[in-house]
């Protein structure tokens, strides 16, 4: 597996979409870059729904959580939110341990999450 990290971040309709496009995200400093990636887009682009789509994620570390975390907490700052979309079953399993599947949406394809932000 692939230990970089990339992160590609658009705009799609009523949302911002934060693709992930590593199938391996456990390199501390791309996370971390990532994370200032996000951050920058975020505090510029004030978005209603940031969508992280881990369509092409098959592993994650625990720092990745942190990033999420993060960046939930600095877009409810401006009335925003942030979905998931196209994680796969097992690291979805990581969500239900921590309990964190109960501040996230989750939704099966970013086309989805983004529709739903276009509903709303």
């Amino acid at each position: 597996m692939d230990g970089k990290v990339d992160v590609e971040i658009t705009a799609e309709g009523g949302a911002a979409v934060a693709a992930f496009k590593s199938s391996c995200m456990c390199d501390v400093e791309g996370i971390s870059a990532a994370g200032r990636r996000v951050r920058e887009y975020v505090e510029e682009n004030h978005p209603r729904r940031l969508v992280f789509d881990f369509s092409e994620v098959k592993f994650f570390s625990s720092q990745v959580l942190g990033l999420l975390l993060d960046t939930r907490a600095k877009v409810a700052e401006s009335g925003g939110e942030v979905v998931i979309s196209g994680i796969n079953p097992q690291l979805h399993r990581v969500f239900k341990i921590t309990n964190l599947d109960k501040i996230f949406q989750f939704f099966d394809d970013k086309q989805g999450a983004v529709e739903t932000a276009n509903t709303n």
